[in-house]
């Protein structure tokens, strides 16, 4: 925050919690005397040691064996009935609540953050009547707020005598902090979502409220979490539900989180119940790294082994297991985590990648789309409405990123570098690591380039000509492709099946499921699916109608390694092929006299069990499959 504030920014702070209970509470307990000279210490530790002191297992144990033959154990009374405690015990809860008392005051945010600025600084738009501040002098004292407090304050940073504003559930209806065209304070808003709170809703308007029409420039949002991995289970609460909040009031599923949330967020979604039944099963068969079997059993009080010693056929859900996460130590916590989240990682980029990712419906952003030919390939007999593929060219603008935002990007963890074969620079970052099926963590760098991003594995990165760099170096390679790639353009065609999908839904390709959303030129918008080049005619051809296309050796090569569908090139076809570990894209159909002629266009053989195969080179075939179908 001192930082924003040096950049001449403006701080929002949205929060739920704001202590006025427990301020009334502490009040309510003093005397004359006391209220007169105020030491009050708001924070949750009052409350946790009378938890401690109540919950803690004093009573003394004994042991007996039932009818059954099993080992049971029962609270011991003495000879008058009176409940026996353990002395141990008892002294091991007194050592626990010395230690407790002798820690550091974790108070509110809402008071920390005044007390660091001062209320000079900081606006407070909140529900509370009544704070406690300290005066020059140190001494604490009772500041009374009324509903006209808000207004005043409110006004105070519009103006920009106040450069920090911090607003609770109150303050988030009906008012605006953004940087109003009208308003005196146009710096930009930095908002943090320091406690989004169990409400979607009420966090979606509070986030509202820097962001609106009329602003000089756009608010940049910050959801504010600790290196705690275990707080993912809030995280995951909030953005399961800002999903379901935004595919219920626009049926866009994105609309809700306002993009803030990624699909591995949501720890409740199938990706993430999937990944728990692999979990389970690693950590039964002993590959987990983190912790064993028995252990884990005996730190949560989960029981997951069956009669057989394997795992039981009906186990924890993921919400109990998540909350039995978080009573463990925070090594522990993050080492699981880190584990999981890993198996989550891969399932959504192997979905993602596969085009089987559900992320509600997206827009096609480009700077023109052109429709270039219509076909009807189905119309209602009672409706009459149509289903129709279209043939679109699109026109994207290239939109690299500025040095001066890459700069901002380098620290620790970024770190500038330069590619010796090409000359191209990077930023690369530690980014989500995956998890196979053996148990085993695969950590991975992201890359981050001016036009674009790419995910690596670390120890392959290491293989590659990219080394890190002077920022100097740096600097120069950045802004020379910034320079050639500004202004430039890529055209691509695309088609999409529209109109009225239902009845055709099961006739479409498995792959790429995602509804997209475009504007044409001639202010046309459709709602539709996307359907890869070389599946066009198969789709057509369903539905008994001729759609002849021309389908690039590139989109060919592409469709068939991602999906292992065999595409057609010219008279032959072509499939995707395991050999020696290695996807390869190979040749079928090719008479033996053929066999010169295609080796001239590019193609190579080898004999695999007395057969001569013929491959096409990945790396290389997209303009080898096109002299071929030629």
């Amino acid at each position: 925050m001192r930082e924003d504030l040096a950049r001449g920014d403006s701080v929002v702070v949205q929060l739920v919690s704001t202590s006025e209970a427990m301020l009334s509470r502490a009040l309510a307990g003093l005397g004359a005397e006391e209220r007169a000279n105020l030491d009050i210490e708001l924070s949750p530790r009052e409350f946790l040691m009378d938890y401690l002191t109540a919950a803690f297992p004093v009573r003394q144990m004994k042991t007996f064996v039932d009818d059954t033959g099993k080992t049971r154990s029962e609270p011991m009374v003495d000879e008058e009935g009176r409940p026996v405690l353990s002395r141990e015990a008892l002294r091991m809860r007194d050592d626990m609540l010395e230690q407790l008392g002798a820690l550091p005051i974790v108070g509110s945010a809402l008071d920390h953050i005044i007390g660091h600025f001062g209320t000079d600084a900081v606006a407070e738009v909140t529900g509370r009547s009544r704070r406690i501040v300290v005066d020059m002098a140190g001494r604490q004292r009772i500041e009374n707020r009324s509903p006209r407090t808000n207004l005043a304050e409110t006004d105070a940073f519009m103006r920009g005598a106040k450069r920090i504003l911090i607003f609770s559930d109150a303050g988030g209806t009906g008012r605006s902090y953004h940087a109003s065209l009208t308003a005196e304070n146009q710096s930009r808003r930095i908002h943090y979502l320091l406690e989004p709170g169990w409400r979607a809703d009420v966090a979606i308007q509070g986030l509202g409220r820097t962001h609106r029409t009329h602003q000089s420039c756009a608010p940049l949002f910050r959801p504010v979490s600790t290196d705690c991995r275990g707080e993912r289970r809030f995280i995951s609460t909030i953005a399961r539900r800002l999903d379901s909040l935004g595919a219920l009031t626009r049926g866009q599923r994105q609309t809700g989180g306002q993009g803030l949330f990624d699909p591995r967020d949501n720890l409740e979604s199938d990706y993430a119940k999937e990944s728990l039944e692999t979990w389970f099963r690693l950590l039964a068969e002993g590959k987990l790294k983190s912790v064993n079997f028995g252990d884990f059993q005996q730190l949560t009080g989960l029981d997951l082994e069956g009669e057989g010693g394997g795992l039981k056929e009906e186990l924890p859900p993921i919400q109990r297991w998540l909350n039995r996460i978080l009573a463990l130590r925070i090594a522990l916590q993050n080492a699981i985590f880190d584990e999981y989240l890993g198996l989550i990682e891969a399932r959504v980029e192997a979905a993602r990648e596969a085009g089987t990712l559900d992320l509600g419906v997206e827009s096609i952003m480009a700077e023109r789309i052109t429709i270039l030919d219509r076909t009807v390939i189905r119309r209602d007999p009672v409706s009459g409405a149509e289903t129709e593929i279209l043939r679109l060219e699109t026109e994207e603008r290239y939109k690299p990123v500025a040095l001066d935002r890459a700069l901002r990007m380098l620290g620790e963890d970024s770190r500038p570098m330069v590619n010796r074969k090409s000359g191209k620079a990077a930023i690369r970052c530690s980014t989500y690591s995956l998890t196979d099926d053996d148990g085993e963590i695969v950590r991975r760098y992201e890359l981050v380039r001016p036009t674009r991003n790419e995910r690596m594995r670390q120890d392959l990165l290491l293989e590659t000509m990219w080394e890190e760099a002077s920022e100097e170096e740096f600097s120069a390679l950045w802004s020379a492709e910034v320079e050639e790639m500004r202004g430039k353009t890529r055209t691509s065609t695309i088609y999409l099946v529209t109109g009225l999908l239902l009845p055709v839904w099961d006739r479409l390709p498995d792959e790429h499921v995602q509804v997209w959303r475009l504007n044409t030129d001639e202010g046309q918008s459709f709602l539709g699916r996307l359907v890869p080049a070389p599946t066009v005619p198969k789709l057509a051809a369903a539905f008994g109608i001729a759609a002849t296309i021309t389908v690039s050796g590139e989109e060919t090569a592409k469709h068939v390694m991602k999906t292992g569908e065999i595409g057609t090139v010219g008279t032959y076809r072509l499939k995707r092929s395991l050999v020696a570990g290695q996807q390869r894209l190979e040749l079928l159909d090719w008479p033996h006299t053929r066999l010169v002629e295609l080796k001239a266009a590019g193609c190579f053989t080898e004999i695999i069990q007395h057969k001569t195969r013929l491959f096409v080179p990945v790396g290389s075939a997209p303009a080898i499959i096109e002299r071929i179908a030629s």
